[in-house]
């Protein structure tokens, strides 16, 4: 199991775009030393309608989250929940990219390390066509407490991960967590793309 502490994250969302959209609903469970510490769901008012279909789909509809407290007033409580965590999600760049822009717009960098379990999934399963968070409940035998919501679906997350070791051997699993955690190593640039560089200086681009 991973020696750093852990967030299983799951985000319901108005839409697709983290540019457009807005949280819903965050869901959370913080591991630390293998072992559960904490859990914590929370709607979130949006500040816009919530689409018909999106209702239908989560069951969050706009009544329930209209007294529901902001994303920025959630935020303080939420980063320090989330700060020096390594976040875990399913589909990473979708709720990463929903969680870095909400930040974004209040002047804080939420910049952390991510896994994705549909990466890991694949990694390790190759021999599979899917990997939705629907077909690792039922391939892996895994329950979900509320589908569609933050919580429950955070909660199959942390289930996943235990799950593999015992159906992985260990050290398939720690490549695989590897492949995705390890910086990639620094490439060594070709003398003359060196020179290029010191001839036309320019301000490194932030990553």
């Amino acid at each position: 199991m991973l020696p750093q502490a852990l967030i299983f994250l799951d985000l319901e969302t108005t839409g697709m775009s983290a540019a457009e959209e807005r949280i819903t609903e965050i869901g959370l469970v913080e591991v630390a030393n293998g072992a559960v510490v904490g859990s914590w769901s929370q709607l979130v008012n949006p500040q816009k309608r919530i689409p018909s279909f999106i209702q239908a789909l989560t069951g969050i509809t706009d009544a329930m989250v209209r007294a529901a407290p902001s994303f920025a007033q959630l935020a303080p409580g939420l980063f320090e929940r989330l700060e020096g965590k390594l976040l875990v999600a399913h589909n990473a760049r979708f709720d990463f990219g929903f969680l870095e822009s909400e930040f974004a717009r209040l002047g804080i960098c939420y910049r952390p390390q991510v896994l994705c379990t549909v990466k890991l999934s694949r990694k390790l399963f190759p021999e599979q066509r899917r990997h939705n968070l629907d077909s690792l409940i039922e391939r892996h035998r895994l329950s979900c407490s509320a589908r569609h919501r933050a919580l429950g679906d955070a909660e199959v997350l942390w289930q996943f991960l235990q799950k593999i070791y015992s159906e992985v051997d260990v050290v398939q699993i720690d490549a695989a967590l590897r492949a995705q955690l390890d910086p990639p190593p620094h490439a060594v640039p070709r003398r003359r793309k060196v020179a290029t560089a010191a001839a036309n200086p320019r301000s490194p681009r932030s990553v």
